[in-house]
């Protein structure tokens, strides 16, 4: 799907396939969390969970990049805990193994998106997202010989929601990903990304009739606000991230 949009002609180097195999390999967790979470807990539950992953994100860049963090991140990280309290507070169902399974989807999205953010500047964006799909697509297929059983009932319905989940729900948007955290740090790539639970609500109420409790709301609500807490800016000393992707190349 990838290929004739992907330069191809000179052969991979071995660290171009290290970083698209530890993409691929992060984001196929990532996924295969999230999927199972899905089958225990609701979209927008699920969704406002994954935000978490921005909230990670600086802390996980401390971890392995020793990227100077801010005291921002520990705040947004303790109103983001409040979130997650009232959303899966025992009125809203409680803690399920859904929200278990998403949270580790949350850690790893966190790892990826520092990830793209450091290897993105070291290789092509196009051939690196060509070979994080790639080994994005062994690691589901290793996941579901070992957990699934090999049956699908093909379906016009499934065609279409398939098609749609591997083009424009991953490969379109891992490519403009890819390419646009070339020009801008992971904090504020991270800062983006707060709109995809809300644009994950809207649409399980429209297709589901999902509605959310007064609670998981504000639970909802304070995971945002500590997504956009983590990314505020403190004094005038850019992070480490920032400062690298400002700097001509």
């Amino acid at each position: 799907m990838l290929t004739p949009f992907t330069s191809l002609a000179a052969p991979f180097t071995r660290r171009e396939l290290t970083a698209g195999a530890l993409l691929g390999t992060i984001l196929g967790g990532g996924f295969a969390a999230q999927v199972v979470g899905l089958v225990y807990t609701t979209p927008a539950r699920s969704a406002f969970i994954v935000g978490i992953s921005s909230v990670l994100a600086p802390l996980v860049a401390f971890l392995a990049l020793r990227e100077r963090t801010r005291w921002t991140a520990l705040g947004a990280l303790l109103i983001a805990a409040g979130g997650m309290y009232f959303l899966t507070a025992p009125d809203a169902g409680g803690l399920n193994r859904g929200d278990v399974w998403t949270l580790l989807t949350a850690v790893l999205f966190g790892g990826q998106i520092v990830a793209v953010a450091e290897l993105s500047r070291r290789y092509d964006p196009g051939r690196l997202v060509w070979m994080q799909t790639a080994a994005t697509a062994v690691v589901a297929a290793l996941g579901a010989l070992l957990l699934e059983d090999a049956h699908v009932r093909w379906s016009a319905t499934f065609t279409a929601e398939l098609l749609y989940a591997a083009v424009f729900a991953t490969a379109l948007a891992l490519l403009w990903q890819m390419r646009a955290q070339r020009h801008m740090s992971s904090a504020r790539a991270a800062l983006i990304f707060c709109l995809e639970a809300v644009f994950a609500a809207a649409a399980s109420w429209l297709w589901f009739g999902e509605r959310l409790s007064l609670p998981q709301w504000l639970g909802g609500g304070l995971i945002l606000t500590g997504m956009v807490v983590a990314e505020l800016p403190q004094g005038h000393q850019p992070s480490a991230v920032s400062r690298q992707s400002s700097t001509p190349r």
